[in-house]
């Protein structure tokens, strides 16, 4: 008994001689106080019941530390049995001492090691979450709707043109006669045109030669450069320096009648374009009349009105085999009774008997300007992208016939030769108004190069 008395206060000593043991030792003995100041009789029973696991685990710490001594074990063990009052507070206590002495550290070396092992995560996976955040932001980059919808629509003539040109100049390890060779092949199979070729690939050689280029890949964006002064995606004026970007859709003034003539080949998509344009003005505010002046189909006038009543606006019509140029002449006069400000005409494109086609427009022409000086102010050419070079020979006939100031490209979405577009400007140097890439009634838009090249050259 005296053996574990003399035993329990030495190590009762050495616990207050540490601070931190003694700091827990006094919270445990004020929580202890203060659980026994509320409820004595509750607290008694309670202390009763922890005395007796506590008193184990004390015993069991006793054995721990001096295992020799089995009579000072039996007798802690009577000791147990006999406290009560003050001394099973005290007993109590100490018990919460030792035991909080022995599970404090283990908490605080936990926290150390979890703590020690959170930088290594972090620098394990910067890299991944700098990736992350990048694509995060990437991701909530907000992205136009018609140039996503472009990209997605060139795919095929980027594929026959851009994703040919890539591969042929990674393929290279030299600038030499064979790679000129090779570019002139993949620049006419993807229907550029042999003017358009011949251009690309004098001002290919210049660039080598003036930047001393030995890299094939350096000539991707030689390339891309040469094919926006092509499509006049900057000009300069002659005798200036200044930067001039030409004018690309139509110039529509409120209080103002502008008259345009859509002309083209049947089946090339015009009198649908006719309709889109008309769309496009009108939820611009501008008030717009259609003219169905292709009298020769009947399917084409029953065509327009179909678009008349979905998109809300006004015909003028004749039975079908009227004279066109009597509908040209009555929706003018209908069009300045209105205070229209843009008159859309849809004529016929009979290729087949050139002659007569010639000398219809040549007549609406006059029939135009006779009643409003300067009309038509706009003739404007709607070429299939799906027929390529095809497309090239109507603008020739086209603008012989009638000076066209503006070429419209349908159906970029649907074929690999959107090359030709590039071959028709550079042919007959006429500006590219709109294009259109899909068969949505917003699906039409005014041509812009630089956007047309990044949609062609995205990955």
């Amino acid at each position: 008994m005296k053996i574990f008395s003399n035993w329990f206060g030495k190590k009762r000593q050495a616990d207050a001689s540490e601070p931190e043991t003694a700091g827990q030792a006094a919270e445990a003995e004020a929580v202890a106080g203060e659980s026994s100041g509320d409820s004595p009789a509750d607290d008694s029973s309670a202390e009763d019941g922890a005395d007796a696991a506590e008193g184990g685990e004390a015993s069991a710490e006793v054995q721990a530390a001096d295992e020799a001594d089995t009579d000072a074990a039996a007798d802690g063990g009577d000791l147990s049995a006999e406290m009560s009052g003050e001394g099973a507070n005290e007993g109590q206590g100490a018990a919460e001492e030792i035991e909080e002495a022995e599970q404090k550290p283990e908490e605080a070396e936990q926290k150390q090691e979890a703590t020690a092992g959170e930088p290594a995560p972090k620098k394990r996976f910067a890299g991944l979450r700098n990736v992350w955040e990048a694509t995060r932001r990437l991701a909530l980059t907000p992205v136009d709707p018609w140039f996503a919808k472009m990209a997605d629509g060139l795919n095929k003539t980027r594929q026959s043109l851009v994703g040919q040109v890539k591969t042929l100049f990674s393929s290279k390890s030299a600038i030499d006669d064979e790679l000129w060779d090779d570019l002139e092949d993949v620049l006419l199979t993807a229907d550029v045109g042999v003017g358009a070729t011949d251009r690309i690939l004098e001002e290919l050689r210049g660039a080598v030669k003036a930047k001393k280029l030995s890299d094939p890949k350096l000539l991707t964006d030689e390339l891309k450069a040469i094919l926006g002064r092509i499509l006049n995606a900057e000009e300069v004026a002659e005798g200036a320096e200044e930067v001039v970007v030409p004018n690309r859709g139509l110039k529509v003034e409120h209080g103002k009648l502008m008259v345009v003539l859509m002309v083209g080949v049947n089946g090339a998509g015009k009198t649908t374009t006719t309709a889109k344009l008309a769309a496009h003005y009108k939820a611009q505010g501008f008030k717009v009349l259609m003219a169905a002046a292709d009298t020769f189909r009947a399917a084409a006038i029953d065509q327009l009105q179909v678009w008349s009543d979905r998109i809300g606006v006004d015909l003028i019509r004749h039975n079908e085999g009227a004279d066109p140029a009597a509908v040209v002449y009555d929706a003018v006069a209908a069009a300045k009774a209105r205070g229209t400000e843009l008159l859309l005409v849809d004529t016929a494109g009979r290729l087949h008997n050139k002659a007569n086609l010639m000398e219809e427009l040549r007549k609406i022409k006059r029939v135009a300007g006779r009643d409003l000086e300067g009309a038509p102010h706009e003739i404007l050419l709607v070429l299939d992208a799906t027929t390529g070079q095809n497309a090239l020979e109507q603008a020739r006939v086209f603008n012989q016939v009638t000076e066209l100031t503006g070429l419209i490209l349908c159906k970029l979405d649907g074929t690999s030769r959107g090359g030709i577009i590039v071959a028709v400007t550079q042919e007959l140097n006429i500006p590219v108004r709109y294009i259109g890439v899909g068969e949505g009634i917003d699906d039409l838009r005014e041509f812009e190069p630089e956007q047309f090249l990044a949609a062609l050259f995205s990955e």
